[in-house]
């Protein structure tokens, strides 16, 4: 019950929603303002169409926005996620899609109960630079099909797709539709240059309809949107099709998981001294993807574009995020035959602009030059992420920092001996002091280095160094004391810390010793089983 309460919201934060009220509204007009063009732009790009990402800015941003971890995250439909979705939508049509979202809902739950959010923390620095920079070129090739104004070609690789998009433009090129995109985005561009704060990206859409319309443009528009929220329903349920879609939802989940706990970290980055929920958001995220596939809606993550968007412009509470979604149901009812108007080529040059703006150029350049193994970890997640996808992209940088740091830890460890202020030994007596972790990977390298000691009658091993020690690091410091003592050698081991001697008395390298379990650290050496 306790683990259920834990990632409810409690009053308190509701409480907050009445501290600066008309200040969260402003934010909410703001970050609404900001969000329908990239709402029906990756509704587009997900292949479910302009409708359904709107539905999920509205559905999901509310839900999640109420039960959210984060009293400043805005989620909603988002580049990565479309990225995703794309090859799903190909293989499994647009009941899968909706299907997936559904059971990915259910995994945020049951990550949320499990308090697996605190696991962002481990995911290095290397490996989301790469992954920003991976999506922001996935989402740039995306739009190649709609900003040259032809048909999107068949196929799940971005490139391929975008190349056969070049190649038909080739044959019957639509000026029209390029110029549009390109001034959409330079206009977005050159804004958030000179006014940061100003969301250029619905002048950019603006200008550009306005300019269509004024001209008659031969362009391909969004068409008919719903001016109303379909009623929720579960009939693109397929039972018998579930099994072959958890591993779809498995790599949703993963996605929106950890997309929103980022953009929940930049928030609390942002605004210092506030720290959002990870178990929370983790259960709003989960809310928020369990309805908006009941209403046609596609899965949704914490947004990061929006959520910056929202702590910038002053957003005290939930409420901003809130008001956004309010405030863009508001905008589907009311203008809903004037929103279809919009080309395809001006929301493909808003999101142009949007993948450019994505990438950090300058702590990207930094992080490259900060070591050759964070430049590799950051170079391999960004190409994985164009020649696979997003999930195993993030598990390849996560492999590759992983090996890279074990990489590390062995190079840390030393054997050498002991400096000339330790106590000397006694005469035929060397002393060695071993310093780091005493790991597998450190172990082959450690037990040549001591089972090859010379003209020695006796060895005295100081582990009070030892910051670290596993099974196979003790096997081998067996190992080297038998070798060692078959050669006549005697070998005394001391300053085991009480952490690590248990892991060597349970290995026979220490012979076990009583007092230990109660917390005695021995003081004497500790003779090492044969």
């Amino acid at each position: 019950m306790n683990g259920v309460l834990s990632v409810l919201p409690s009053p308190a934060d509701f409480r907050t929603m009445t501290r600066a009220p008309r200040r969260d509204l402003l934010c909410g007009l703001t970050v609404a303002v900001v969000a329908l063009p990239l709402a029906l732009g990756f509704g587009v790009t997900s292949g479910l169409g302009a409708a359904s990402g709107l539905i999920t800015a509205i559905v999901a941003g509310s839900l999640a926005a109420l039960f959210g971890g984060s009293a400043r995250q805005v989620s909603g439909p988002t580049g990565a996620m479309t990225v995703v979705l794309v090859p799903i939508v190909h293989e499994y049509g647009a009941n899968g899609v909706l299907t997936v979202g559904l059971l990915s809902g259910f995994m945020l739950l049951v990550l949320a109960f499990a308090r697996a959010g605190a696991a962002m923390a481990y995911v290095p620095a290397p490996v989301i630079a790469g992954f920003t920079i991976g999506i922001a070129c996935v989402i740039g090739l995306q739009q190649v099909p709609s900003a040259l104004g032809v048909r999107t070609p068949s196929g799940d690789q971005v490139a391929v797709v975008a190349a056969r998009a070049s190649e038909e433009f080739d044959t019957t090129p639509h000026w029209a539709a390029l110029l549009l995109a390109l001034g959409a985005a330079a206009l977005m561009l050159a804004g958030a240059r000179w006014k940061p704060t100003v969301p250029f990206s619905l002048a950019a859409v603006a200008v550009a309809t306005i300019v269509s319309e004024a001209l008659h443009l031969h362009v391909t528009r969004l068409g008919t949107l719903p001016s109303s929220i379909p009623a929720p329903s579960l009939a693109f349920l397929d039972v018998s099709r579930v099994p072959t879609l958890l591993l779809p939802a498995a790599a949703v989940a993963a996605l929106a998981a950890l997309e929103s706990l980022l953009s929940a970290s930049v928030a609390d980055a942002m605004r210092p001294g506030e720290r959002h929920d990870p178990g929370k958001e983790l259960f709003g995220q989960g809310i928020a993807n369990l309805a908006a596939p009941l209403f046609g809606g596609v899965p949704a993550t914490g947004a990061i574009a929006r959520t910056a968007v929202n702590v910038r412009t002053g957003a005290t509470s939930r409420l901003a995020a809130l008001a956004h979604a309010v405030i863009l149901a508001g905008i589907v009812a009311v203008a809903a035959p004037l929103v279809g108007r919009i080309p395809l080529a001006a929301l493909a040059g808003v999101l142009l602009a949007t993948a450019i703006r994505m990438v950090e150029t300058d702590a990207v350049r930094a992080m490259a030059r900060a070591t050759r193994g964070d430049a590799l970890v950051m170079v391999l997640t960004a190409a994985s992420t164009l020649a696979l996808d997003l999930v195993r992209a993030v598990l390849i940088g996560l492999g590759v920092s992983v090996l890279l740091a074990l990489r590390a830890a062995m190079r840390g460890t030393r054997l050498a001996p002991a400096t000339t202020d330790e106590l000397p030994g006694a005469a035929g007596t060397v002393t060695y002091r071993f310093d780091g972790p005493l790991l597998f990977t450190a172990a082959h390298r450690f037990r040549r280095s001591l089972a090859d000691v010379q003209d020695v009658t006796a060895v005295d091993l100081r582990l009070s160094g030892l910051t670290a020690v596993d099974a196979t690091g003790a096997l081998a410091l067996k190992d080297a004391v038998g070798e060692l003592r078959d050669r006549g050698i005697e070998v005394s081991i001391t300053g085991v810390e009480h952490g690590h001697r248990r892991v060597l008395e349970s290995l026979g390298v220490l012979p076990v010793n009583p007092t230990s379990n109660r917390g005695a650290i021995p003081s004497a050496a500790g003779a090492a089983a044969p």
